[in-house]
């Protein structure tokens, strides 16, 4: 009897797919998702194929895309439960509850006994209907009164007892921020009458900028931008070892995404604010896509406030982070900006500054874009991997730099594995300042150096340090915690 041998494109489809989890337990995402795509490019019928590529575009917080490749999976084989499992988790990820809710309820319909589906199903019916109930008990925005105005850190009291960091009358001194420091550094608390100083002070500091900020660095002179730092407090006090403390002579720029992911994000705020007031030319602040509610109360901000500090803390930073500016120009050549370009052409820098930035960030319009967008290799413009922004190609940031007589566009957002990466013909620079990002993707981190007036980018990269055993996402949600 005659055997058919089997298709010789299936099976090495299948070890191709073998390949690509064999990268994914190794954290090497971008590599597993090069090879899962091969593996669809030889047979695209299969939804493991596509069901495991949306999850490796998880890991990378591609979540968009990740949507896409689990509905795929679903339109291959619809009572294939793993594939709205996956899309479930992407918008979970992304805070569209009432969508992962449907995707979860039909995991539950198709794995009645999974106890795995059943437990994340009850944690998204009970995220589903906190929203509902803070939806209805909202107030609205014409009508919402400022929680700093209602908070005098005057009338707070330090107990006797408390032996940590002071700050004596009104000014936030170095001394101070160096034992603030060293008393975060050894897993000590700061109390709240400091920390609501800190915060009040640097909102006032904040409320008095403009959207755009223009950073003059003299001849001779320089500035250091940082990436993203998402909590990771012992490596930000690594930069400062390697590249010393801020100061009016050694300014920073840390370009957004302070918090969340990491577990010490209230360490690193109360530190970037503690400088800005110490000296506000010392240290630059802009707004990434993680200084938002929505974003804090899925990844572990919010959570890691309310355990450290208090609830009224977590309303406060939320008005706080309304009030970073979105994007810096340095010395009329550089813009940084926290992700990158807009959907059309033609956006001059006082289009920037006109954005009215008081609020948490829209889904569209230039606000958004400038929070979430992403580069891509190929010109033109494409949808957000993400499922947020846009990609935006190499002839796209060319017209917005000649538009506006720049030279250089500097931006986070996204992990590298040497910490940075310059596309699009050396016109942009992603820095990205969080090494071993998560305890897990094991890239380096990066930060670069400006020097008036030749502003050459002059970048140095590291690795990460030891920190205490608290894992990141430590204080998260209970339903994003299981998919990490």
């Amino acid at each position: 009897m005659e055997t058919k041998n089997e298709n010789p494109d299936v099976s090495r489809a299948e070890e191709l797919k073998n390949q690509a989890n064999e990268a994914f337990k190794g954290h090497k995402y971008s590599s597993a998702i090069d090879l899962y795509t091969k593996a669809i490019e030889l047979n695209s019928n299969n939804a493991v194929y596509w069901a495991n590529r949306a999850f490796a575009h998880t890991k990378l917080e591609e979540y968009g895309s990740a949507i896409q490749d689990a509905s795929k999976a679903i339109e291959v084989d619809s009572r294939y439960s793993k594939g709205y499992y996956r899309r479930g988790a992407a918008y979970l990820a992304m805070g569209k509850f009432k969508d992962a809710l449907k995707d979860f309820q039909q995991v539950k319909r198709l794995s009645p006994n999974d106890p795995d589906a059943t437990r994340k199903l009850r944690e998204c019916e009970k995220a589903v209907m906190k929203i509902k109930f803070e939806e209805a008990i909202s107030v609205p925005v014409s009508e919402r009164r400022s929680v700093a105005e209602s908070i005098d850190f005057h009338t707070i009291e330090v107990e006797p007892q408390y032996s940590g960091a002071r700050i004596e009358g009104e000014e936030v001194t170095l001394d101070f921020v160096k034992t603030m420091l060293e008393d975060f550094k050894n897993q000590k608390t700061l109390h709240k009458r400091y920390a609501y100083q800190i915060v009040l002070q640097t909102r006032q500091i904040l409320l008095a900028l403009p959207s755009l900020v223009d950073i003059p660095v003299p001849n001779g002179k320089h500035i250091t931008v940082c990436g993203d730092v998402h909590g990771q407090f012992y490596d930000l006090l690594n930069i400062f070892e390697l590249n010393g403390l801020p100061s009016e002579e050694n300014p920073y720029l840390f370009n957004g995404d302070f918090v969340d992911r990491g577990s010490f994000s209230v360490e690193i705020i109360l530190t970037l604010f503690a400088f800005k007031c110490m000296c506000p030319s010392s240290i630059y602040l802009a707004r990434g896509n993680h200084e938002s509610k929505s974003m804090n109360k899925i990844y572990g901000f919010e959570g890691e406030v309310r355990s450290k500090l208090s609830e009224k803390f977590v309303d406060l930073f939320a008005e706080v982070f309304c009030y970073l500016p979105l994007a810096h120009v340095i010395n009329g050549k550089v813009f940084v900006v926290h992700g990158g370009l807009f959907s059309v052409d033609g956006v001059k820098l006082s289009d920037i500054s006109a954005i009215d930035r008081f609020c948490e960030p829209p889904e569209e319009g230039l606000m958004c874009e400038l929070l979430w967008s992403d580069p891509q290799p190929l010109p033109g413009r494409g949808p957000s991997k993400r499922g947020v922004g846009l990609s935006f190609g190499g002839d796209v940031t060319k017209r917005f730099l000649e538009d506006n007589n720049l030279d250089l566009l500097v931006r986070s957002h996204e992990v590298k594995d040497e910490g940075y990466e310059v596309e699009h013909d050396g016109k942009l620079i992603t820095v990205f300042s969080a090494p071993n990002y998560c305890d897990q993707m094991g890239n380096k981190g990066a930060f670069i150096r400006f020097e008036a007036p030749d502003m050459k980018p002059n970048i140095v990269t590291f690795s990460a340090v030891p920190h205490p055993d608290v894992k990141p996402m430590a204080y998260a949600n209970n339903f994003l915690r299981m998919f990490n």
